[in-house]
Formats: structure tokens, C-alpha cells, sequence
């Protein structure tokens, strides 16, 4: 439950403390530059996982297509 405490208090004080950097005008170019290089993370993952989702889905309909087709020995 300490542990718990802790947490919830270091989220909200890294609220305040982004909200103060954000009020200084360069505070606020600050903000916007890691806020920039987030969503460019954040759109290189998901690009990434759709990606690796699409060839996973392309190895399983070949897996399909192998097992729904007959042996020929």
C-alpha cells in the first residue's frame, strides 16, 4: 500500500511540474518538442505492430492453405 502511495504521488507531482514547464513560454516549446518526439514513437510502434501483424497473418493463411490441401504421397 506504501508503494501504492508513492506511485500515485510521483504521477501527480510530475503533473505539476509538467504544468509548470508548461506555462513558461519555452517551457511550452519544451513540452511540444517531447510531445512531438512521443507521438513520433508512438507512430513508428504502431506502424511496426501492423506490420509484424500483417506477415503473421500472412504466414497463417499460407499455414491454412498447406493444411486444407491435400497429401499427395
Amino acid at each position: 500500500m506504501k508503494n501504492a502511495l508513492w506511485f500515485l504521488l510521483g504521477i501527480a507531482g510530475g503533473f505539476v511540474v509538467a504544468h509548470l514547464i508548461d506555462r513558461d513560454p519555452r517551457g511550452h516549446e519544451l513540452m511540444a518538442e517531447v510531445d512531438a518526439r512521443i507521438t513520433e514513437f508512438t507512430d513508428r510502434i504502431g506502424e511496426a505492430y501492423r506490420a509484424q501483424e500483417s506477415r503473421i497473418e500472412g504466414l497463417a493463411d499460407d499455414v491454412r492453405q498447406a493444411t486444407a490441401e491435400p497429401a499427395t504421397d
